[in-house]
């Protein structure tokens, strides 16, 4: 009896003790159940909002190759702790090797003491490179241990966008840039920064057992919308030319800085827009847009908007004589001279402008309006010169004209302004005049993006914008084309006389401030040299302006200096736009067949029996003609560079462009005819190729 007695007890006590659990766990349930603080705790454990980042859109070029594009970078990390020890023991000498090898900071066995020193003390995000692109990520994602993906080989990859120059510098600081921790943006890229930014989406994840995520598409994610691209007017083949011929000038007559601007006539696009300085180093960079912000005494090249103003009001014709003397007059004690030693004495209006008399142009703009000096500064205002060209981009420099009757007006003031000085226009602003001209009197808005697009598809068009619809009569406008004209024929511009076409414009040399010291300094005078024109003179369909501050090399005149970079650019246009039969870099497509899969293209050439070469070791081929013989070239296909799809068809371009790792976009019909970028080219896997087909 008291063994069943004491069994009792203890199955009592056992009970009992089991009924104490119980109620201890369904307080717990209902603790927990009712606090929202535990409850967040476990959902902060098992779910997670992640941002999914929105791809900015490409800024282009006006034929669709990619001028800017956010390239993806690759941040790696390694996870120690979830390394097994066997895959560690077993691995972790080929993984040093290969990270010694791929990235090359440190030797195998540095690599390997460092990763024990991490795994000791039970890192979970030691980090192993910065920003390598996807290749370099794909290949440390390979190696031993790695190989095992995240939650057993440790591998950690965090994507992040960096925006790319396709091009170098080239147009660097048009294109612009945005910063968001400064809120600093310039150029295309601040101006259009709402089109391309697009929107972040959201990603809800929960984590399943075993460490695991997986995405909840209820629980409130959202996709993100990537931003549009922006197709801008510039012309990146001229954009090229345009800042060479620039470079090579600034670098002959060691200059400051320079710019020079490439405008359509009729439209008011820029298609090319080059701004240099010199840096620290010596090199000409891209650091500032002279082009738009810098406001500067132009020079002689006002002498067209001042000599016009005098012709508008009736009071000068073109043929009139004036009497320059001995090159030298006089205004309360300030000499106003001209570059040629002993005068130019009786001339016309005419050949005042052609040869650039400051004494000359000076003597007409004080006969005519020392009397009504408010006469001539409202013509000069009806001209537009006074306001702001209202382009899209920021940063444009202000336009000073002073007023009679203003704090710094005096009585050289109209002396001083007739040959460009007490004035202060932006390269692009003079250039916005000339054009005007050229357009026959009316003023164009210049453009530097055309309209935006979406997969493709234009969604939005930026028309041209017209200032004025007459800047001057057609009288006035007439005069003012023979005038530039004359400049290159006759007078300080006959280096630019070409014998295919005909060029009109404006030399200037101008004397400029050096900071706070004035005009001169102890050592040297500074000049800013300049030409501004249009061509061909006939029928114009392009103006130009090109300025090269502080040449110092003895050399400072507006036609050596800067006249030479314009009919640099202007032949360049020339023989590529008004006679495209001479392009060199054309394949020629009209008797050889389209490139491609080299089977396909040796059944074509059986069938038609053309002669033609045989390619060893290559599937794909260009073709080109010559000496009735097909000429097949190999397609040379180099990771990390772009192959060459010129000549072949959509669906072979596209076919090797996507087997090669990268993204397609494509306009027109036919074969290939232009990519972007160019073959060769070293590029991003992943990224998009351009082509442009063409019959």
């Amino acid at each position: 009896m008291p063994e069943k007695s004491d069994i009792v007890i203890k199955s009592g006590v056992m009970y009992f003790l089991t009924l104490i659990v119980a109620i201890a766990i369904i307080v717990r349930i209902i603790i927990i159940q009712t606090d929202d603080g535990l409850k967040e705790k476990g959902n902060e454990t098992n779910i997670r909002v992640t941002t999914v980042e929105a791809n900015r859109g490409d800024v282009l070029a006006q034929d669709g190759r990619v001028l800017a594009s956010s390239v993806p970078y690759y941040n790696i990390f390694i996870d120690t702790k979830t390394i097994s020890d066997e895959l560690w023991n077993k691995d972790i000498s080929g993984l040093s090797t290969n990270l010694a090898r791929i990235l090359g900071v440190r030797s195998a066995n540095e690599w390997r003491q460092v990763l024990e020193k991490a795994r000791k003390e039970g890192k979970r995000y030691m980090s192993i490179a910065k920003r390598v692109d996807y290749d370099t990520m794909m290949r440390l994602k390979q190696s031993p241990i790695f190989n095992q993906g995240q939650n057993r080989g440790g591998f950690i990859a965090e994507v992040e966008n960096r925006r790319v120059l396709m091009n170098g510098d080239l147009a660097a600081r048009t294109i612009g840039y945005v910063n968001e921790q400064s809120d600093l943006s310039v150029g295309i890229e601040g101006a259009f920064n709402d089109y391309m930014k697009g929107s972040d989406g959201i990603v809800v994840k929960q984590r399943l057992t075993g460490g695991d995520w997986i995405t909840i598409d209820e629980a409130g994610s959202v996709p993100s919308v990537n931003g549009d691209d922006v197709i801008t007017t510039i012309d990146i083949d001229l954009q090229d030319v345009a800042a060479q011929a620039l470079r090579n000038q600034l670098i002959t007559h060691n200059a400051d800085h320079g710019c020079a601007v490439v405008m359509e006539v009729s439209t008011g696009d820029i298609r090319a827009i080059v701004n240099l300085s010199r840096g620290s180093n010596g090199n000409y960079t891209e650091s500032y847009n002279y082009a738009i912000g810098a406001s500067t005494e132009p020079g002689s090249t006002f002498k067209l908007p001042v000599l016009m103003a005098a012709l508008e009001d009736g009071l000068i014709d073109t043929a009139e004589i004036i009497d320059t003397k001995n090159g030298v007059v006089t205004y309360y004690n300030k000499a106003v001279r001209d570059s040629k030693a002993g005068g130019y004495g009786k001339i016309t209006v005419k050949q005042v402008f052609e040869k650039s008399s400051n004494v000359g142009t000076s003597l007409i703009i004080t006969n005519c309006y020392k009397d009504n000096p408010q006469a001539f500064v409202n013509r000069l205002y009806s001209f537009g010169l006074n306001e702001k060209n209202g382009i899209s981009l920021a940063g444009e420099g202000e336009p000073i004209i002073r007023y009679p009757g203003d704090k710094l007006w005096s009585g050289l003031s109209l002396p001083q302004m007739s040959y460009g000085y007490e004035v202060q226009m932006t390269p692009l602003q003079i250039l916005t005049f000339y054009n005007a001209v050229a357009n026959d009197g009316k003023m164009m808005k210049p453009r530097f993006v055309s309209a935006i697009s979406r997969n493709g598809k234009v969604i939005k068009q930026f028309p041209s914008e017209v200032i004025k619809d007459r800047i001057a009569s057609t009288e006035t406008i007439n005069k003012a084309k023979s005038m530039m004209e004359g400049v290159v024929e006759r007078g300080t511009g006959t280096n630019l006389r070409a014998a295919d076409y005909k060029i009109a414009g404006k030399t200037g040399t101008a004397q400029i401030a050096n900071d706070n010291k004035g005009y001169k300094t102890t050592s040297r005078m500074l000049y800013q040299a300049s030409f501004v024109g249009y061509f061909p003179a006939d029928k114009p369909l392009y103006s130009c302006i090109v300025v090269v501050s502080a040449p110092s090399n003895g050399v400072y005149y507006g036609n050596v200096v800067a006249g030479s970079v314009f009919k640099e650019i202007s032949d360049k246009l020339y023989a590529t736009h008004f006679y495209k039969d001479q392009q060199h870099d054309q394949v020629n497509y009209a008797v050889a067949p389209a490139g491609g899969y080299v089977d396909d293209v040796n059944t074509v050439l059986k069938k038609i029996s053309a002669k033609y070469n045989k390619v060893q070791e290559s599937d794909w081929v260009t073709t080109s003609f010559a000496n009735d013989t097909v000429t097949l070239s190999p397609v040379s296909l180099v990771s990390e560079c772009v192959p060459d799809v010129r000549g072949m068809t959509l669906r072979d371009a596209i076919y090797l462009l996507e087997s090669s790792g990268y993204r397609v976009r494509y306009s027109g019909r036919g074969r290939v005819r232009k990519q972007s970028p160019a073959q060769g080219s070293k590029f991003y896997t992943g990224q998009i190729v351009s082509i442009e087909l063409g019959v």
